[in-house]
């Protein structure tokens, strides 16, 4: 797991490796200061020359240069390592979730995986950071520390030997309670985002249903529960701080009783002052390091998990890839389902579509109808190999979708979803998703064809309009019509509109299949729609019924012989039976 983590490390490997050396030359001249000082004060107690006095200072004053140094080294390279650190661990994942298929994000959730990329991926920077220098610094310095206080005070230095196991079981038992209540928290951080982002993004519905309070309500319990977890995990880490006192303070009454007593009895012979003092520096440095492994301790205890939810998502494995040896060429714009089966879930128990044989002629429009939840959308996923048939076969061109380089067979295969997603910069740069290289000229034939260019040309700016995030100030007729002008620009042989025209009047959608048949008519194009007179000018239409194919034929055939479309028809025009 970790070693998928570092990785991420790469062009910040000198860094981290610059800062725990920093970190070794920074301790190694603050465990030697307290010796020389102790030397200094045997000087002076033995009555020394200035010469020995400005002596030792010169030479307390290099090393304290020193070990200025190398913290202020040892930080910024920790601080950069660290930075950059996060920063390719944040473009990995987001690489990453780039190549997943709908199925891996149906794994995770939108608001976990934001969870991921933010909070779980600051608190492992924070993690790295203290590592590669706290984490190195406290067990140099208690090495370090521990030799010069057995070297300075003997046998009394032997009380570091009983309190350090006692701490270090302290500790133990700390994490082994609170690892339980992080993984708690954090898949409570995702339910906690997921209600603030279903409220920000339907502001609109909740403002015009009062539901503030509502809403207000529902997220203060789960802001109440991430605090109530956080808040137990926080009081069992709270031991921390009085098990480390009471460490500190047992070793320095032991120092100062124990150190005094044998001072007076020995008249300095065993222990004189200068030793003394350098034992208790020595005594600070022990428990402020060990003060310090427990602060190190408690975040890498809270980055574990996080550590756990980002390796989950790098390691996870796009379920549709593209095949070795991938066919790059999509010859025309025929599609064939050959006795397809689909289910979103390998272990669900119902299929979504069943028994799905359909073949389509490149060129022709297609009308696909049938009530909520026919599986009209999940029908035409399948085609650019968004979901992959759980049985049978799905060929564009005359070759399986699952014989195409993925981006080959999307690029000619546009599809216009019901959701419309418009991102926020000019209507150009939106347009151009469809086709970057697309010239001025070729956006805006896309936009007459769609219907567009009207409304774009009365904008101030024209086609220089931004648009805001979500596309919050065009309408949803507007919004349907760039969308529909942006998958125009992919020049793609199959088009697909999943209910796209909706929010947009008859007359309008009349002139759109209009223009689709007069200026693409090579282009096999598919129209999903809940109003018939969206598809009765279809070469063919397709009734959908329970993820199965009711009927085929012409607005006419189906008219006279499908009692579900002829019911749908009569539904919207109060003359369907006399037309019929």
């Amino acid at each position: 797991m970790y070693k998928e983590l570092m990785k991420s490390i790469r062009e910040y490997k000198k860094p981290s490796i610059l800062s725990p050396i920093f970190v070794t030359i920074e301790v190694l001249m603050e465990c030697i200061i307290p010796f020389y000082v102790a030397e200094l004060v045997n000087q002076i107690k033995n009555g020394c020359s200035i010469d020995v006095i400005v002596k030792y200072g010169c030479i307390l004053v290099v090393m304290a240069g020193i070990s200025l140094a190398g913290g202020v080294l040892a930080g910024s390279a920790a601080a950069t390592a660290s930075s950059g650190f996060a920063r390719n661990l944040r473009k990995d994942i987001f690489y990453r979730i780039q190549n997943y298929s709908f199925e891996n994000i149906d794994k995770f959730s939108t608001p976990s995986l934001v969870t991921r990329m933010t909070t779980d991926i600051t608190n492992v920077q924070m993690a790295y950071m203290m590592i590669i220098r706290v984490a190195v610094r406290c067990p140099l310095m208690l090495v370090f520390s521990f030799v010069m206080a057995f070297v300075m005070g003997g046998r009394m230095a032997s009380i570091f030997l009983i309190v350090a196991p006692i701490l270090g079981i302290g500790l133990g038992l700390v994490v082994w309670k609170t690892m339980p209540l992080f993984r708690k928290v954090f898949r409570k951080y995702d339910a906690l985002n997921n209600s603030i982002q279903e409220n920000v993004r339907g502001m609109r519905v909740v403002k015009s249903f009062v539901r503030e309070d509502y809403e207000t309500k529902k997220f203060n319990a789960a802001a109440e529960d991430v605090c109530r977890d956080f808040t137990r995990a926080e009081k069992i880490l709270a031991i921390n701080n009085p098990l480390m006192q009471f460490c500190l303070y047992v070793v320095m009454v032991f120092v100062l009783s124990f150190g005094s007593y044998m001072i007076i009895s020995t008249r300095g012979l065993s222990l004189d002052v200068g030793q003394f003092s350098a034992l208790l520096t020595y005594s600070f440095q022990i428990l402020s390091s060990l003060m310090m492994v427990s602060m190190v301790f408690v975040m890498i205890t809270m980055a574990n998990e996080s550590v756990h939810r980002i390796v989950e998502v790098l390691q996870e494995e796009p379920a549709i890839t593209s095949p070795e040896n991938a066919i790059t060429e999509v010859k025309d714009g025929s599609i064939d389902f050959d006795h397809v089966n689909f289910k979103y879930a390998s272990r669900a128990n119902k299929m979504v579509l069943s028994d799905i044989d359909l073949h389509i002629r490149s060129g022709e429009l297609i009308g696909i109808i049938g009530g909520t939840g026919s599986a009209k959308s999940s029908l035409i996923q399948l085609i650019p190999r968004l979901y992959d048939a759980t049985e049978g076969d799905v060929k564009v061109g005359g070759v399986d979708v699952r014989d195409y380089d993925l981006e080959a067979l999307r690029d000619q295969v546009a599809v216009v979803l019901q959701k419309n997603v418009l991102f926020s910069g000019t209507i150009k740069e939106n347009l151009r998703w469809g086709n970057p290289n697309a010239t001025d000229a070729e956006i805006e034939e896309a936009c007459r064809l769609a219907q567009a260019d009207e409304f774009v040309q009365k904008f101030p700016q024209k086609y220089d309009t931004y648009i805001e995030q979500g596309g919050t100030n065009v309408s949803g007729g507007q919004k349907q019509r760039l969308c529909i002008a942006r998958a125009l620009l992919k020049k793609p042989k199959i088009l697909i509109l999943d209910d796209s025209t909706s929010a947009v009047d008859t007359k309008t959608d009349a002139l759109i299949r209009k223009a689709f048949r007069e200026f693409i008519p090579e282009t096999t194009k598919i129209i999903i729609a809940q109003r018939t007179s969206s598809v009765e000018d279809a070469d063919r239409i397709i009734v959908m019924n329970q993820g199965r194919i009711d009927a085929i034929g012409t607005h006419t055939e189906l008219l006279k012989n499908n009692a579900i479309y002829r019911e749908v028809y009569t539904s919207q025009n109060k003359a369907g039976d006399q037309d019929a």
